[in-house]
């Protein structure tokens, strides 16, 4: 099978960003997905001569990349996830940040710059909150198509745009070629009613970037693999049978505190599960 394996450097709180990178590579992933926060790549505080050793880091490591902006706390030491696209205060704050964020994934060569709508606050309509964040991607996707970057928005469980159908909207509104989607494949069991591989089939044509982590009773919490419910054997067979080339992204966040562990643990049960599939493929999802 020819799939691509990255690692979501959100699982790699407490490395330093070049150490994460090393143990990543070192445990036979092919990519990263580059979560810019704090202390991993800033786009406030990084220089063009970091950037630009960053760049020779993952070429070294031979480390496909995308960029990832769901940092809890970089734009507000206060609140997780604030200000976002539809906040009724500091939006061009979120705007800023994504629009630095296309500017890094242009310096590294990145694959796609993923983001996500954020959750409308309280009493605000749904029309303008939707406003909003038309507004804010409309914006962002003319600045990624001077750069030559693509933009995968992610459908997020508790935000505006929570699951695909959503997302179907948001589309409408978005034509450029450059406005793609990252698919969540735990997200897709917790929000979607009809099989993996329809989902993946409706969208193929839009998908940029994937995570992948396990889920269980349809809860939005990122588990590792065999700690849920999903059959990753169909699963992965969907995305082969379908000739995905983009990076499958491990997302497992919460285990930044045993970090190296998971993410060895994480690609041999990925590499395991690949060579199995030719010999015994699982049912479809």
């Amino acid at each position: 099978m020819n799939l691509s394996f990255g690692y979501n450097t959100n699982g790699f709180a407490h490395h330093k960003l070049e150490e994460a990178l090393e143990v990543i590579a070192d445990c036979g992933y092919q990519g990263v997905a580059l979560t810019l926060d704090n202390y991993h790549c800033n786009p406030f505080t990084s220089e063009p001569a970091e950037l630009m050793r960053l760049g020779q880091v993952l070429d070294r490591l031979r480390l496909r990349c995308v960029i990832e902006t769901g940092a809890r706390y970089l734009l507000n030491p206060q609140r997780k996830h604030y200000p976002t696209l539809v906040s009724t205060e500091g939006r061009q704050i979120r705007l800023e940040f994504l629009r630095r964020a296309v500017d890094i994934a242009a310096e590294l060569n990145a694959e796609c710059v993923s983001f996500w709508s954020g959750a409308a606050e309280p009493g605000v309509s749904d029309h303008q909150a939707w406003d909003w964040l038309v507004t804010g991607c409309l914006q962002l996707a003319e600045h990624a198509k001077r750069r030559g970057i693509q933009l995968a928005f992610e459908t997020e469980p508790g935000m505006l745009v929570d699951d695909t159908a959503k997302f179907e909207v948001l589309k409408k509104h978005l034509t450029s070629a450059r406005f793609g989607l990252t698919l969540d494949i735990g997200h897709v069991f917790c929000t979607e009613t009809v099989p993996f591989r329809q989902v993946y089939g409706k969208f193929a044509s839009l998908i940029r970037n994937i995570h992948i982590e396990d889920i269980r009773d349809r809860k939005h919490q990122h588990l590792m693999f065999g700690e849920g419910e999903l059959d990753f054997a169909a699963i992965l067979k969907v995305l082969a049978d379908n000739k995905y080339t983009g990076l499958i992204n491990v997302e497992l966040s919460r285990d930044s505190h045993r970090a190296p562990e998971v993410a060895r643990r994480a690609h041999e049960f990925l590499i395991a599960t690949c060579q199995k599939l030719s010999a015994a493929p699982s049912a479809t999802p």
